[in-house]
């Protein structure tokens, strides 16, 4: 067995998209995933800023260092963005130090994904209430990538999200892709994307990103696993336009 990658993923919704992952992915790489506490299913900004906090986050990177992960990645985008760049930041260095391993978030994956297709125009389909998708915007503007149009669908819990169908998904990110965005960002980790990569792609003519999908991205680049792959998107068939930064 080749690199192992461990997820910190809130609560349940989406979670079987990285079973899915991991068989389009193969056997030269694992997967593993540890669910963290969710006290309150809400894409609200208090309760998401309790998702991702110090606590509920270290108990959770601490039973990755049980199994001896080679990467960590806390697989949420809301509950990384919105404590701003900095605050994700000091996120990421609680995960690396209590999981003893290279860590990222879903949020950073988002940027490094970005930077490595070389892209820096962007549109947003976030499934988010518009007050968590702006928060959304001014993270990557942090990141100087410019976000040419942004659009909010206003579900509030992850729950919700998780049940959205195929079909609905492709929709909603058609509708609001722009022609001058160079890549279409999908910032949930509680919607279904695994199955639909390339469905997605074809539809838009141009890379679509989502959450888990980074999320795995970022896992595997972490830890060195950065060998090609197709079916999973732009993403993961390109090689690196620009040289990617660290979260």
């Amino acid at each position: 067995m080749g690199a192992t990658i461990g997820f910190l993923y809130p609560g349940y919704s989406a979670e079987d998209d990285y079973p899915a992952f991991q068989r389009l992915l193969g056997d030269d790489v694992s997967l593993r995933l540890v669910h963290t506490l969710m006290r309150e299913d809400a894409h609200r900004v208090d309760a998401l800023l309790d998702v991702g906090g110090p606590d509920v986050l270290g108990e959770g990177a601490r039973t990755l260092r049980e199994q001896g992960v080679d990467a960590a990645v806390w697989a949420c985008t809301s509950g990384s963005f919105v404590f701003g760049w900095e605050g994700a930041k000091q996120q990421v260095d609680g995960v690396r130090e209590a999981a003893g391993a290279p860590a990222s978030s879903t949020s950073f994956a988002f940027v490094n994904a970005i930077r490595h297709l070389g892209a820096r125009r962007v549109a947003i389909a976030a499934t988010y209430p518009d007050d968590v998708a702006q928060r959304f915007v001014e993270f990557l503007r942090d990141a100087d990538i410019e976000v040419v149009s942004m659009a909010s669908r206003g579900i509030v819990t992850a729950a919700e999200v998780g049940t959205l169908p195929a079909p609905d998904v492709l929709d909603f990110v058609a509708l609001n892709d722009r022609a001058d965005a160079e890549a279409v960002l999908v910032p949930d980790t509680a919607l279904h994307s695994a199955a639909i990569l390339e469905d997605l792609e074809e539809r838009l003519g141009k890379p679509v990103l989502t959450a888990n999908q980074v999320s795995v991205w970022e896992g595997l680049r972490l830890a060195g696993a950065t060998s090609p792959r197709s079916g999973l998107g732009t993403l993961f068939r390109s090689a690196p336009a620009v040289s990617v930064a660290g979260a």
